[in-house]
């Protein structure tokens, strides 16, 4: 069914079934295709269901995207605390959350990437129309190409107004070519759905083929074939020593180096840097469910997701892994530690599960099995759906009918909730915003799927690392 058939009856929903009373919310402005949000509305189909939380999902990226860049700002609080490796090495410490004060200019590279995956998903469900979506993608790269990069790779963050980039550690002030890989590789989805023979379609994908073939990722080998260095700064060159290595969400940026036309790395690289290190092979069984990959009981969900928005792991293999399989069992694994509870915390159970990264009462952290704060983010099982439909429909179901009134919002679903502490977030994060529409997508029609793995770099980059699929030969 297609969502515009429901727009009278969600308009009509919205006046007496509002619970947005939780969260204030203004409408920052308008302009042409604004989407009204809804609240909570009963007894509708499944399908009817998936479209109401695609769709108010993406107002994140369409309300609230950067007025003047339009890229897609890290959060929709802006004074907070980042966390990212608290899960390495600090994750029971309690944090000052008012630690890094990045502001409403911060836009993630990543978050953006995902963004564009998700208008293209908009566009094509006709929520929006697709020149007036053209048309903020042409805003988007053309403040790209001014904005600074380090030979083509783009900062963690960079200021939308300015085009510069926002320190986000004391030697992560330069590059970074794991947000510049899943921010191309959302372009390169808008470039293959945009092919449309006029000015602004063809102007658009002239400009991230620019972006694309000007990305060395070659650099971040640091002039060898050992491993990607996932940082580098005109200050302190590769002084943040972080490699990008083991099964993690690194795996697109293996594969976006190995694709890139002019600046690939060799697939000596990715052996031995990705997969030659701790942390890749696991080949363990929990609860009597076998993983291939990763950490113990497989680690945050989105290591099964972030990657996997574009890269189709149906019948996706290598020399030890299925890549379907592989996500699955993750998932079900995940599932059931949250089942089984084995911290005894309110409310995880069969309707409520998914630990992965987002913001919980400590601050941001990537929850998993072995940092369980008892926090549950919407995004991991809802992201999981094209893995687990069933069991991720029951969440969905809970998360809208019976917690909508605490979580339910403009954005879509809040990050995060802890039932124990009676503690519900009211931030909305693009990194987590973004997989619900284009995972959900995915399930649904394998939109994103067959865009990217359509594209012939990205299948030469896999067949580089020594991947098979039915997509490619």
């Amino acid at each position: 069914m297609k969502y515009f058939s429901l727009v009278a009856f969600l308009a009509s929903a919205l006046a007496t079934t509002s619970v947005f009373a939780q969260r204030p919310f203004q409408q920052p402005h308008t302009f042409p295709d604004s989407i009204a949000p809804v609240g909570i509305i009963r007894n509708i189909s499944d399908s009817v269901l998936l479209d109401i939380v695609q769709r108010q999902t993406f107002r994140y990226f369409w309300h609230y995207a950067h007025p003047v860049s339009g890229l897609s700002r890290e959060r929709d609080n802006t004074v907070y605390g980042q966390y990212y490796w608290d899960w390495i090495n600090e994750a029971d410490s309690t944090p000052n959350i008012n630690d890094h004060p990045f502001g409403a200019d911060a836009c993630a590279m990543a978050g953006t990437g995902m963004g564009v995956m998700a208008t293209i998903v908009a566009v094509n469900r006709k929520w929006i129309g697709r020149d007036t979506a053209a048309r903020r993608l042409v805003k988007m790269v053309n403040f790209l190409l001014l904005a600074d990069s380090y030979h083509g790779i783009y900062p963690h963050f960079i200021n939308g107004s300015t085009g510069k980039p926002i320190v986000f550690g004391r030697l992560d002030d330069g590059a970074d070519v794991l947000e510049t890989a899943y921010l191309l590789m959302g372009l390169l989805c808008a470039r293959e759905y945009f092919k449309a023979d006029n000015t602004t379609e063809n102007y658009l994908r002239l400009r991230i083929t620019q972006l694309w073939e000007t990305a060395n990722f070659k650099w971040h080998a640091a002039g060898g074939n050992e491993k990607l260095y996932w940082h580098w700064s005109p200050n302190n060159d590769f002084d943040m020593n972080f490699p990008i290595k083991g099964w993690n969400e690194g795996l697109i940026t293996y594969v976006m180096a190995a694709a890139s036309p002019y600046h690939s790395i060799e697939p000596a690289v990715y052996f031995n840097g990705f997969v030659n290190s701790t942390n890749y092979k696991n080949d363990k069984t929990y609860f009597g469910i076998k993983l291939s990959l990763g950490f113990e009981y497989g680690g945050p969900l989105f290591i099964s997701q972030y990657s996997f928005l574009g890269i189709d792991p149906h019948g996706l293999t290598d020399w030890h892994t299925d890549y379907f399989e592989q996500n699955t069992n993750h998932t079900l694994i995940n599932r059931q530690w949250c089942i089984q509870n084995p911290k005894k915390y309110k409310g995880y159970g069969e309707n409520c599960w998914g630990l992965t990264a987002g913001d919980s009462y400590k601050g941001y952290a990537a929850h998993c099995p072995e940092v369980d704060l008892g926090v549950i983010q919407p995004t991991a099982a809802l992201s999981a759906f094209p893995y687990t439909p069933q069991y991720s429909m029951q969440v969905l179901k809970h998360l809208y009918y019976d917690l909508g009134d605490k979580i339910w919002g403009p954005y879509g679903f809040a990050d995060g909730f802890s039932e124990t502490r009676n503690w519900y977030a009211k931030t909305h994060l693009a990194i987590d915003e973004g997989p619900i529409v284009v995972m959900i997508e995915n399930y649904r029609t394998g939109l994103l799927w067959n865009l990217f793995m359509n594209i012939p770099d990205i299948q030469n980059g896999l067949k580089r690392l020594g991947f098979k699929s039915n997509r490619f030969k």
